[in-house]
């Protein structure tokens, strides 16, 4: 099997569903995957905030009222994945149960009470798995993963989608004495004296941090709603050392009630978010980051991955992901990659604001060009943008989204802007948002002149030639450029600022 097909194989790879329960210190979470090839889709999330490993620390002991907790939810999750037919399942404890003396007891109270087999994860297990999960997310990550649990936190470097090793310490908000954050001058020096283990891992990093956990995914919902940041996606949502500083100081001077009035934060997360936000103050000075990285993916979506074939992990994430939405989407998905590879002469010059990422963003909007196709005319512009803006997706920029999303817009919209444009101003500058618009029109243009057929569209060709956006076509062909398709190709030339020429061949 050649490169080539191993790819196209691994890209349409048959659905698969396996559930993660994630036996956590603060919570019991169960999240029923689907994958499609490398796409992977949380299709279910459930959690208990359980508390497990309140009072560790002191006692040495699980909670009481925290394991009884824990035991009805993994009955319950275990009800839930029989009746759902999920038979692929892995289920792991942190550092909670890793932790206590009665550990041991838990995880056999577990198996015996709600036939529950849990693997206690090493401190390294967990690093290695967190990291992957960012690399799950974001292939290209370069620098550290960095896994906020409840009573862990776990360092681990990533370098060319490989990661090194990593480090776990206590240094969860649970792990915290008690009042710590009554003295942010104790508390600092308390969390300093602990990152000292780090310094040997911070040598290894880039200047990226890649934040992980719950508590700090509420401080990006927290930042974003500060910033009255447009596209309200926590997966790759990214500040500067500075602006990382100013949130966490601002979380300091708020009540947990007003925080927990910030969409997306629980009254509970709130009640952790001036110690995480210390805490990422006091990593990113420590380890000399410049910028931090949200990510969504972590320890769940790494174990996941963990289990996936070399073959399936070295597809990209975000073609797999446009594959899978329009597949069942689409009248025929195998238009989309047909359609990228016809564009591509004409975009691969002139449009390059995503570096050598470009081809692949376009590659990606192509896919998606035909997943409004079974709804109202009136809706599929709406459809096509929201898609792209909000969908689940590895492995895409905030600002590569929003150029999907506005070339998607103008695919069904022709040249008529967004009611709504803030997203796209904010996250591209005119240039790009020109480009966008191009690459929309040709879409458009494209499914018009073949009537989304790939056999029809491979009769055509389209290059530019000294200033002139030519269609060659059989002369057993050109009556097929009728009107509209002739007003399409013209638009998308003026566009491009080409003179539209059909050429007979």
């Amino acid at each position: 099997m050649t490169k080539a097909s191993k790819k196209l194989s691994a890209e349409n790879a048959i659905e698969r569903d396996i559930a993660v329960i994630d036996v956590g210190s603060n919570s019991i979470r169960l999240v029923h995957f689907r994958l499609e090839g490398r796409a992977l889709w949380p299709v279910f999330n459930e959690k208990t905030s359980a508390e497990l490993g309140k009072g560790v620390g002191e006692t040495g002991k699980l909670n009481p009222e925290g394991v009884e907790s824990a035991l009805r939810t993994l009955r319950r999750f275990t009800i839930l994945l029989d009746a759902k037919g999920v038979s692929e399942r892995i289920v792991f404890a942190t550092a909670a149960v890793r932790d206590a003396e009665d550990g041991p007891v838990f995880v056999r109270r577990a198996k015996e009470e709600a036939g529950v087999k849990i693997k206690v994860l090493t401190g390294k297990q967990e690093a290695l798995m967190s990291a992957l999960g960012v690399v799950a997310g974001i292939p290209n990550a370069t620098g550290a993963a960095a896994d906020l649990g409840g009573s862990s936190l776990e360092i681990i470097p990533v370098s060319l989608a490989a990661p090194g090793k990593g480090i776990t310490l206590r240094l969860g908000p649970l792990a915290a004495p008690d009042g710590l954050m009554s003295s942010r001058k104790a508390a600092k020096a308390w969390i300093d004296e602990r990152l000292k283990e780090a310094g040997p891992v911070f040598k290894e990093c880039g200047d990226t941090l890649y934040a992980v956990g719950g508590a700090w995914r509420a401080l990006a919902q927290l930042a974003i709603a500060e910033a009255d940041y447009p596209l309200q996606v926590i997966h790759q949502f990214q500040l500067s050392r500075g602006a990382a500083k100013q949130i966490a100081d601002f979380a300091a001077r708020l009540s947990p009630a007003s925080l927990a009035g910030t969409p997306g934060v629980s009254l509970r997360r709130a009640e952790m978010l001036p110690y995480a936000g210390l805490l990422l103050k006091r990593l990113m000075k420590k380890g000399k980051f410049n910028r931090v990285v949200f990510s969504a993916f972590g320890l769940r979506e790494g174990a996941v991955f963990d289990r996936l074939p070399e073959i399936i992990q070295a597809v990209d994430p975000l073609l797999a992901g446009a594959e899978a939405v329009a597949r069942p989407a689409a009248p025929s998905p195998s238009f989309g990659r047909a359609i990228a590879a016809w564009l591509e002469p004409v975009f691969a010059s002139r449009d390059h604001f995503f570096g050598n990422r470009s081809p692949l963003i376009r590659a990606a909007a192509a896919r998606l060009c035909d997943v409004g196709a079974r709804h109202h005319p009136d809706h599929r512009a709406a459809l096509g943008r929201e898609l792209a803006l909000f969908a689940p997706f590895a492995g895409v920029a905030h600002a590569e989204r929003a150029y999907m999303g506005l070339a998607l817009h103008h695919r069904y919209d022709g040249k008529r802007t967004p009611a709504d444009s803030r997203v796209f101003h904010h996250l591209l500058d005119e240039e790009t948002r020109q480009m966008a618009m191009s690459y929309g029109l040709g879409l458009r243009f494209a499914a018009a002149l073949s009537g989304r057929s790939e056999a029809l569209l491979s009769r055509f060709s389209l290059s530019v030639e000294d200033g002139k956006l030519v269609l060659s076509a059989p002369e057993a062909d050109t009556d097929l450029v009728v009107e509209r398709a002739r007003g399409r190709f013209e638009q998308m030339a003026v566009s491009l600022d080409l003179e539209p020429v059909l050429v007979s061949v």
